[in-house]
């Protein structure tokens, strides 16, 4: 059975859910590691914050269907064929390295799927796209 097309999300929106993920994870590394060490000169947090955004987003991604910005932001990943199923978490986790390496989500198609997307099989929808699947 084919499904149709999947709407993505906007990419203004998708913007705004990265810089959510990207100060929660700033201020989870500066909550572990003190304002001071984070914001001393060639500190190792900086490279740490990747990581918790990296490792944070997946396991939202996974998990829950969206890293913690997406949630915020009303968004959701969801398998591409519109089928509901947990992602593979290795998938997610991949897909997020590849969004942290930043060139991916720029290289993307008419239909606003990056790289990363088309790699994972996912399609990032606002939550009102996500509720239209649900039923």
């Amino acid at each position: 059975m084919l499904t149709p097309a999947l709407e993505s999300a906007s990419w203004a929106r998708r913007v705004l859910a990265l810089f959510v993920d990207w100060i929660a994870s700033t201020l989870t590394v500066i909550a572990i590691v003190g304002l001071e060490d984070y914001s001393e000169p060639g500190s190792s947090a900086q490279l740490f914050v990747l990581v918790v955004y990296v490792v944070e987003s997946a396991a939202f991604t996974w998990l829950l269907g969206g890293s913690f910005g997406k949630l915020v932001t009303r968004l959701r990943v969801v398998p591409a064929d519109g089928r509901l199923r947990p992602l593979n978490p290795l998938k997610a986790l991949l897909r997020q390295v590849m969004v942290a390496l930043v060139i991916p989500p720029l290289v993307y198609r008419a239909d606003g799927r990056g790289l990363h997307d088309l790699v994972a099989g996912t399609v990032t929808v606002s939550l009102e796209t996500f509720r239209t699947l649900r039923r």
